[in-house]
C-alpha cells in the first residue's frame, strides 16, 4: 500500500525510509545553492588525528650534510699525508743546493833583470812581443760553442759569455783598474763569494784567499795612470764538471802602457809596459747560467815588472820607466810562526831587460821567461 505523498508507481527501491522522510519537505532554492561555499581541505586535514602516525625527522637533510662534508676533509688530509710521505721517500729528490766555495789565488811578481826601459806606448808596443795583440776585449775570443752531454748550446754560449763580462770588467774597466770601482766585477760574482770579495776588497792581506788582486787588476792611482790602450792575447776552454755545472778556464796576457801620475809636463817617452798573466778558472751552475754569474775557483796570476818585497795585495807596484828591482829576494816564510800565511814566490821577467841581453835560464823556484813573456810557473 501506497504512502501519502508516494509516486503512484510506488517509492523507489533506493529510497529513505524511517526517520529520513522528514527531510523531504526540505527544498533549496537557487539563491541558496548559489550561496554555498565549497573548502577543500588538505591531506594532513583529512587526516585529522592520524597526522601523527608517521615520524618526522626534520634534522636528517643537514646531519648528512654534516657528514659528507666531514668524510671529504678526512679524504683531503689524508690525500695530503700521503703526498707529503711519498715526497720524503722519493728516490730521486733534488740535489742539495751546493754553496759556492772560497777562492784560492795565487800571485807571483815578475822582477825585472835590469832597468825598466822607457819610451812611448806605440814604440814600446811596437817592439814587444804584444805587437799583433788584439785591443781591448776584441782579444778576448771566445771559442765556438757545442753542447755538451747535459747542456745546450745556447748555455754553453751564456757561460762563455759571462766569464768574458768578468775578464772584461776585472782586466780592463777604466774605473776599476784604476781603483775607482769595484761594482762592474761584484755583479757578476756568486753570492756565496761576496763576504770573501769584500773583505778582499776592504781589508786585502797576501794569505792566498784575501788579495784584491786575485780578484782582478788594479793600480794605486796615485802612482800610475794607464793608457788606454790594452794589449790582450788568451784562450778560453769550457768542459762539464758533472750533470750539473760548467767549468771554464781563461788563461789571458794583459800588457798595459803606464805612465807616472804625477802632476806637471811629462815626457813623451817616459811611458813603459806592464805584463799581467791571469789563469783563472770558473764555475757556473744552472743557476749561474740563467742570471748571468759566475763562481770564481782559483786564481793564478804573474805580473811585472815590480820587486819581490812589493805588497801587492791591495794594488799593483809596477816599477815604471829607469827604475830597477830591489836586489834582495822575497821576503821568507818562517813555518813556526802563527797567524796568517803570506806567500813568498817571486819570478823573473825579462821584458825589462836592455834587447841585446840573452835570456837568462831558469834558476830553481823563481824561474826565467822568455823575452817578452812572464815568467812560468815557479
Amino acid at each position: 500500500m501506497a504512502h501519502h505523498g508516494d509516486p503512484p508507481e510506488g517509492p523507489a527501491d533506493n529510497s529513505a525510509s524511517g526517520g529520513e522522510d522528514e527531510y523531504r519537505s526540505l527544498v533549496f532554492d537557487e539563491s541558496f545553492v548559489r550561496a554555498a561555499r565549497l573548502q577543500e581541505f588538505s591531506a594532513q586535514e583529512r587526516m585529522g588525528e592520524h597526522a601523527h602516525a608517521v615520524r618526522s625527522l626534520p634534522g636528517r637533510t643537514f646531519r648528512t650534510g654534516s657528514r659528507a662534508a666531514l668524510v671529504l676533509v678526512v679524504l683531503i688530509a689524508l690525500a695530503f699525508g700521503t703526498a707529503v710521505f711519498m715526497g720524503f721517500r722519493h728516490p730521486y729528490q733534488a740535489p742539495v743546493a751546493r754553496r759556492a766555495e772560497p777562492l784560492r789565488m795565487t800571485f807571483v811578481p815578475l822582477a825585472p833583470l835590469g832597468v825598466v826601459p822607457p819610451g812611448t806606448p806605440d814604440g814600446l808596443f811596437a817592439s814587444s812581443p804584444a805587437a799583433h795583440y788584439p785591443t781591448g776585449a776584441a782579444g778576448i775570443s771566445p771559442p765556438v760553442a757545442r753542447r755538451t752531454d747535459n747542456f745546450a748550446e745556447s748555455q754553453v754560449v751564456a757561460a762563455l759569455a759571462t766569464v768574458k763580462n768578468y775578464l772584461v770588467a776585472s782586466s780592463l774597466d777604466p774605473d776599476v783598474l784604476g781603483g775607482n770601482t769595484v761594482r762592474p766585477v761584484e755583479s757578476l760574482l756568486d753570492p756565496d763569494q761576496m763576504v770573501q770579495f769584500e773583505r778582499s776588497m776592504n781589508e786585502p792581506y797576501d794569505d792566498g784567499q784575501h788579495a784584491a788582486t786575485g780578484w782582478l787588476v788594479r793600480f794605486d792611482p796615485a802612482v800610475v795612470a794607464p793608457a788606454p790602450d790594452i794589449r790582450v792575447r788568451g784562450t778560453l776552454r769550457y768542459a762539464e764538471v758533472g750533470a750539473d755545472a760548467l767549468e771554464v778556464r781563461s788563461d789571458h796576457t794583459f800588457t798595459y802602457a803606464l805612465r807616472p801620475a804625477v802632476s806637471g809636463p811629462q815626457q813623451a817617452d817616459g811611458a813603459s809596459l806592464f805584463t799581467v798573466r791571469r789563469e783563472l778558472r770558473f764555475r757556473l751552475d744552472r743557476e749561474d747560467l740563467r742570471l748571468g754569474r759566475l763562481e770564481v775557483r782559483t786564481s793564478y796570476v804573474q805580473a811585472g815588472p815590480q820587486s819581490c818585497t812589493a805588497d801587492t795585495s791591495g794594488a799593483l807596484r809596477p816599477l815604471l820607466a829607469g827604475r830597477r828591482a830591489v836586489s834582495r829576494g822575497p821576503a821568507g816564510t818562517d813555518p813556526y810562526e802563527t797567524g796568517r800565511p803570506t806567500a813568498a814566490l817571486c819570478g823573473t821577467l825579462e821584458i825589462s831587460s836592455p834587447p841585446a841581453r840573452t835570456p837568462a835560464a831558469p834558476r830553481g823556484p823563481q824561474g826565467s821567461a822568455t823575452p817578452g813573456t812572464p815568467a812560468s810557473r815557479p
